[in-house]
């Protein structure tokens, strides 16, 4: 998900994988696979940096759960919680 902007100042939070197209007309527009079209306040290269940074993290996260580096924080409330019904990722050594 990437954090854009509308031309009234409101911000909102789109789903990278569903941008088909940006242009850059006077405005940038983001046209989704189902055709709705968003027109925002950041430039085309501001709009590619953010679906990159967001691809990039994913694969990163990806990679560091693959080499068993990566442990999701724990909320404050769930610490300690013996009968919690999520099971942590399992480290490669573990598979």
């Amino acid at each position: 998900m990437i954090r854009l902007t509308r031309l009234n100042g409101e911000h909102f939070v789109l789903n990278a994988d569903l941008i088909q197209r940006v242009e850059g007309h006077p405005d940038t527009v983001l046209t989704l696979v189902d055709d709705t079209k968003y027109v925002v306040t950041e430039s085309v290269d501001e709009v590619i940096r953010e679906v990159r940074d967001y691809r990039a993290g994913i694969q990163a996260m990806a990679f560091q759960m693959d080499r068993g580096t990566y442990r999701p924080p724990i909320a404050p409330d769930l610490q300690g919680a013996e009968n919690s019904s999520v099971v942590p990722f399992p480290s490669r050594e573990e598979r």
